[in-house]
């Protein structure tokens, strides 16, 4: 069995084989015992016409605006249908966008790295409140502030991000492997906010969770993510790739990200940055996967399938996600709140990816978009957009709405991606 075999390898590398065996003598473990998901009932059927129309015309929307070639949709409305779709094509010269096509997940990687946080405290390998320098040295006063694993989760930790200081660096030398503390350094580097009770989106907090967590349990994080969420969620199509350059995957959605000129952008050239090394992103938005497993993710950890249910919420202290976010937005756990879904949004060189679910009924929405030039934003909006439309489908034949709403409107957010549309402009001649 998988699972056993890798905690053998854990517990070997860190000297501990008699108290795993304890842990496991507690908790009533064998060999044989196994876990097992079971998404929620789905209606076997297409979504009604006027959905898709008006979901297919916010879609156009948002590939005009963002200037992405290419779109995969997924959107599972388990009392009326579901619609899994792709739009447009790998670029100039390619071929056509298919819904199997393997992508970068961007910041939903950091609800994985979460999970492994979760899984690993649950056994008793890490806890929660350990204090990050007792993993991490060089992590810039974190030991005196006590800033904790589950700090580096919940964005509380009050360090920065990196991404724009290494965005350019990024964008020219993709192929370029990344030491997670140098990385994380860039954001380190920033000024603090006051920690434990802000939230801060910060991509160094989850490099440096991501390194804690290797460095406690023996194994690698691409291990990590494999033994405690791919594989008992059955996401064949989704990993931690290994940091070599490379696509993500055999049958990748190509990505791109047009360069800035004059003002504007080349939409008319982008720059091909499909392949890239995974530890651009490490356990902050290194994972690649696909739209079905994206979905099946989604809707699994929105009801935190993957913990027993004697545990705390882990999303049942959210914080404001910024300054002046309305209330329905708030952030903890890996994850942002946006009423009642739970998910994430970012963005990797290439890619722009949201997925979001409500834990209530399964809802969910996941999107990814070919082109990053203006990041997260018009992936995270049009989810959002998406959401709004499809929440208000009809129940097919036997089934019932259950009583679920949305905080905001299709129209909202269709206008706010418009008015970002990127701005085209051509290269002067000579």
């Amino acid at each position: 069995m998988q699972l056993l075999s890798s905690r053998r390898r854990r517990a070997v590398a860190a000297s501990a084989a008699g108290a795993a065996l304890f842990a496991l003598i507690l908790t009533g473990c064998t060999p044989d015992d196994s876990f097992s998901y079971t998404p929620p009932a789905q209606v076997d059927g297409a979504l009604p016409d006027d959905t898709v129309a008006a979901m297919q015309g916010a879609v156009d929307n948002a590939l005009v605006a963002s200037g992405a070639s290419g779109a995969i949709v997924g959107v599972w409305v388990p009392w009326s249908g579901s619609w899994v779709t792709a739009f447009g094509t790998q670029g100039r010269d390619g071929g056509e966008v298919t819904t199997d096509m393997s992508f970068r997940i961007a910041d939903v990687t950091r609800l994985m790295t979460c999970d492994v946080l979760y899984a690993l405290a649950d056994e008793g390998t890490v806890e929660l409140d350990a204090n990050v320098a007792d993993y991490v040295s060089g992590v810039g006063g974190m030991r005196e502030e006590g800033i904790t694993l589950l700090d580096l989760c919940n964005g509380t930790s009050g360090a920065g991000s990196s991404e724009s200081s290494v965005r350019p660096a990024w964008l020219n030398t993709p192929d370029r492997v990344w030491a997670p503390l140098e990385l994380a350094g860039f954001g380190l580097a920033r000024e603090r906010v006051a920690p434990h009770t802000t939230f801060r989106d910060s991509d160094s907090g989850y490099l440096l969770l991501g390194l804690a967590l290797e460095r406690a349990s023996g194994l690698s994080a691409s291990e990590l993510i494999a033994e405690y969420v791919t594989d008992p969620l059955e996401l064949t199509g989704t990993s931690l790739p290994g940091p070599a350059a490379a696509a993500p995957g055999d049958d990748p959605m190509n990505g791109y990200y047009m360069p800035g000129v004059d003002g504007g952008y080349a939409c008319a050239t982008p720059t091909d940055i499909t392949t890239l090394s995974s530890s651009t992103g490490f356990t902050d938005s290194g994972v690649v996967s696909t739209i079905a497993d994206l979905g099946r993710y989604a809707q699994a950890e929105a009801k935190q399938a993957l913990r027993t249910e004697d545990k705390p919420d882990r999303f049942g202290a959210p914080l404001p996600a910024a300054d002046g976010a309305p209330s329905w937005y708030q952030a903890t756990g890996g994850a942002y709140l946006v009423g009642s879904m739970i998910g994430q949004h970012g963005w990797v060189p290439g890619y722009a990816t949201a997925a979001y679910s409500d834990p209530a009924t399964g809802f969910t929405v996941a999107v990814v978009l070919n082109d990053s030039t203006l990041g997260a934003q018009f992936a995270q909006q049009l989810s959002w957009e998406l959401a709004a439309i499809a929440s208000k489908a009809p129940a097919a034949s036997g089934q019932t709405v259950p009583e679920f709403g949305l905080p905001f409107t299709a129209e909202q957010y269709h206008k706010a991606i418009t008015d970002a549309a990127v701005v085209c402009v051509e290269p002067a001649a000579g």
